[in-house]
């Protein structure tokens, strides 16, 4: 199993870790890391491990079996023992670029309170499919909505609940294509405002900023209809 660091600190940038394995694809399976695999539509963090005379850069990370995370490298190269102290580092202008626009999609969640089809997160955009049979008829309107919510400076922390405290409040969840991972007696919730200010709560297991304020001023792109019920709303960082 890999110990997820990123989950206790979204802003690590930088750790040590010991090789567990290499998986046959050439893959490097650590005790501990800093980075975020891919998953819930946000892409796995690049960087580099180095250890005495050697660095390796890594292209992204993905998960394995059971608990662990793969960090694979971007080519073909000499790789550390197993056993081998690493200090691992990130690619960090683009993990918090994914943090700010991973936040921010939540948001556009609140402006748009529809059910969510799918989403993905890139380091400039992103974007949520909404089970929307209309498009909006104001989309500057949305746009000015998004950015005050942005603006009022909320607080983003996290919190746990159980499955069955999950099942007892199921309009928490937004996601109508990704469901919470279930099984370990835990499911992570997002919450950004705090109390009777809260603007959004939802599961989600990926990084996000710890103030709002740090995503900046975003700007609504494109909305395209895809088929009979839904739209894709496109998001940009400015």
């Amino acid at each position: 199993m890999t110990k997820p660091l990123f989950r206790d600190d979204a802003y690590a940038r930088q750790a040590e870790g010991r090789v567990l394995g290499i998986t046959t694809e050439g893959g490097i399976v650590l005790d501990a890391t800093v980075f975020y695999p891919t998953s819930g539509g946000q892409p796995g963090d690049s960087g580099t491990l180095s250890w005495p005379g050697a660095t390796l850069d890594i292209a992204t990370a993905v998960k394995g079996e059971g608990d662990s995370i793969i960090l694979l490298p971007a080519e073909p190269a000499p790789l550390p023992a197993i056993g081998q102290v690493v200090l691992q580092k990130l690619n960090w202008d683009r993990r918090h670029r994914h943090m700010r626009v991973h936040t921010a999609l939540h948001l556009l969640s609140v402006v748009i309170p529809l059910p969510v089809s799918g989403g993905a997160i890139a380091a400039d955009k992103g974007r949520l499919d909404f089970d929307m049979p209309d498009a909006p008829e104001d989309k500057d309107a949305l746009d000015d909505a998004l950015n005050r919510l942005i603006a009022c400076n909320m607080a983003v922390t996290e919190e746990w609940i159980t499955d069955a405290q999950l099942d007892a409040q199921p309009d928490l969840i937004k996601t109508m294509s990704v469901q919470p991972p279930r099984g370990s007696g835990r499911i992570r919730l997002v919450r950004i405002g705090i109390g009777s200010e809260t603007a959004d709560l939802q599961p989600c297991g990926g990084t996000h900023v710890a103030n709002t304020s740090e995503i900046g001023r975003v700007r609504i792109g494109k909305i395209e209809k895809k088929g009979r019920q839904n739209r894709r709303v496109y998001l940009h960082l400015e």
